[in-house]
């Protein structure tokens, strides 16, 4: 298909398509002529993805890049790709974060232990939660960590559900991608599951008000 129709069905203008190819997150087309160029169902399936990463996701172009990397370095063994790909979607936090930080990354590194996770403490997940539990202990809300172990066993059973829709994709991108709207576009739907959930709690224990 041409740029226009690629247009058409995504609902992506053509300058912010053109851009997307020129930022790496977009392959180029297949050059028919000199000034024109064929996409495909593959073109189209990333463009979406894109799209459901930057609006739903709120990743940056940066950041979809380094996902797009991910995707497409196919020297890495698949464990170790994924691993990656889900890597770049996790939050950074810079020289703002709360103190005892340090001390956090002790007590997340304790827990991954504890629970045999195949995991390393220095991940871009561990940094982003040790820098959660110190942000609440430095407000008075140390205690929470009384309350985490439940955290954990609703955050294995929520990965096994993730794998278990991953492993239904035999092909490697497929596989990636998977992974990378498991993580991103499901932390979205967990989030909203979750805030429902509260509300539905609150009314049971504090009464609806009504």
């Amino acid at each position: 298909m041409r740029i226009g129709e690629l247009s058409r069905r995504t609902g992506v203008s053509v300058p912010t398509i053109k851009f997307y190819v020129r930022e790496g997150l977009l392959p180029a087309g297949e050059l028919t002529s000199p000034n024109q160029a064929s996409y495909g169902e593959t073109h189209e399936r990333r463009l979406r993805l894109i799209r459901a990463l930057l609006d739903v996701g709120g990743l940056s172009v940066a950041a979809i890049r380094e996902v797009v990397a991910a995707i497409e370095d196919r020297d890495r063994p698949v464990h170790k790709m994924l691993g990656a790909a889900a890597d770049r979607v996790v939050p950074r936090y810079g020289e703002g974060a709360a103190e005892g930080v340090a001390e956090a990354r002790g007590a997340v590194a304790e827990l991954i232990a504890r629970r045999g996770w195949h995991t390393h403490a220095d991940s871009p997940a561990a940094e982003a939660l040790a820098v959660a539990l110190a942000a609440l202990d430095e407000i008075g809300h140390g205690d929470f960590a009384e309350v985490l172990d439940a955290y954990v066993g609703a955050a294995e059973q929520v990965a096994g559900a993730d794998l278990e829709y991953v492993a239904r994709n035999v092909e490697r991108d497929e596989l990636v991608e998977s992974v990378v709207v498991g993580t991103v576009l499901g932390d979205a739907v967990f989030a909203a599951l979750r805030r429902l959930a509260h509300v539905d709690a609150s009314g049971r224990v504090f009464g609806t008000g009504e």
